[in-house]
């Protein structure tokens, strides 16, 4: 049976930490440095850091120096501040903290509302190089159709090189108007380097899918989660109750290739899944670990199992961990991507916004996800299964986590 679930609806309010309106003060009020409108904005940047970052420390740079440093560039204009302040959060060699220009700044935000237009990646940075990688295609998108898997290296973009553009100066030159194309130089997870160019579109991200099947006489509930956006906890929610009513015995929870996206909505899931369970414990710069524990109610109580891969990152990471350390779930697949730095981002007022990690997550036993990544319980052998294979008959993944889950099973009837 199905119950409501209070605790979901309040999350998105308590625990969005991936988007967070901080109030700027007001510029121009003829303070007593006489800061200009474009000084302003280099100021407000190194307070928001300086108040936020995760490490108080801010890794040992001079961080007031910076400030002064920044004041002394010439800053005529709102292009001199934003190179001003990039010139300043370069220091803290974090890539994930980051200024985000308007026209990469809307886009971000568009994408955790559930839309994206583009040619359909996710990027990050792999921890043991910092080189920029692909961490999933999203299905049905351009970049998935041209073969491009997780784990790919993006080396240049329309012959700029990749190092140059960083990560979101990358990710923005990969979104342009419909219709037109881009060039990229990748290398394979085997090494081999090629040439593809992508016809930019708008991508329909479907978030959430779900369906019945049936396995040694078993019927099943399957729920992939492609990423996690403000739709998600509530068509969760409704994929779940659907399942129910279809009579499903176990479910199988697919979150290969989900590169994360709002925690919240992360964490909703979480609790859903959870009865009273640690879902989550948070590092924050106050030096104090905070533990997230779920509501006692569940929409789903029955057996799982849960499909994870190199894409599966962040938010997505988050929720496996909790399930598998709470008994709930063992984890199929491969090791997943690493990356459980959390940031907040915020509006600054002129259209562009200020990416900043303000938290490092642990699973619920204490074990760091960040650059290390989930062990799965049950590993699969062969290559794993790209684009649109992944979910459906021909998949031999989901075959091989459909036998596991029948196995945990009472006997079919006849």
């Amino acid at each position: 049976m199905i119950r409501s679930n209070p605790w979901r609806r309040l999350i998105g309010l308590l625990l969005a930490l991936l988007l967070v309106l901080t109030p700027l003060p007001a510029r121009g009020s003829g303070s007593a440095l006489a800061l200009t409108d474009d000084q302003s904005l280099v100021v407000d940047v190194w307070r928001l850091v300086n108040e936020g970052y995760v490490d108080p420390t801010l890794g040992g740079v001079p961080w007031r120096r910076l400030r002064q440093k920044a004041l002394e560039r010439p800053i005529r204009n709102r292009a001199e501040a934003y190179d001003a302040i990039d010139a300043m959060l370069a220091p803290l060699e974090d890539p994930y903290t980051r200024l985000l220009r308007p026209e990469s700044f809307a886009p971000m935000q568009a994408a955790t509302q559930g839309s994206v237009s583009g040619v359909g990646l996710e990027l990050g940075l792999r921890p043991d190089s910092g080189a920029l990688v692909v961490i999933a295609p999203l299905e049905g998108s351009p970049a998935a159709e041209a073969g491009l898997v997780d784990g790919t290296l993006l080396l240049s973009i329309d012959g700029v090189p990749t190092t140059d553009l960083g990560l979101e100066g990358s990710a923005a030159r990969l979104r342009g108007e419909a219709g037109t194309l881009v060039r990229l130089e990748v290398e394979g997870p085997d090494g081999g380097r090629r040439s593809v160019d992508l016809e930019r579109r708008a991508v329909d991200l479907r978030p959430v899918r779900s369906r019945r099947l049936r396995h040694d006489g078993h019927t099943l509930g399957y729920l992939r989660l492609t990423q996690f956006s403000e739709p998600v906890p509530a068509a969760v929610a409704d994929a779940l109750a659907a399942l129910e009513e279809g009579g499903i015995e176990g479910l199988l929870l697919d979150l290969r290739n989900n590169s994360g996206g709002l925690v919240s909505a992360g964490l909703a899931v979480a609790d859903d899944l959870l009865a009273g369970d640690v879902i989550v414990e948070t590092q924050l710069r106050t030096g104090i670990d905070e533990r997230l524990t779920a509501s006692a109610q569940q929409l789903y109580d029955g057996p799982m199992l849960t499909l994870i891969n190199g894409g599966t990152a962040s938010a997505s990471e988050i929720l496996a961990g909790a399930l598998q350390d709470a008994g709930r779930s063992r984890l199929a697949g491969q090791r997943s991507f690493g990356k459980a730095e959390i940031q907040s981002l915020i509006p600054l007022g002129d259209g562009s916004g200020l990416a900043v990690t303000t938290a490092r997550y642990l699973t619920p036993s204490g074990r760091s996800i960040h650059a290390q990544g989930l062990e799965p319980d049950l590993p699969l052998a062969g290559e794993p299964p790209q684009g649109s294979t992944i979910g459906s008959d021909s998949d031999p993944w989901l075959r091989a986590a459909a036998e596991a889950l029948a196995a945990q099973l009472p006997a079919a009837g006849p």
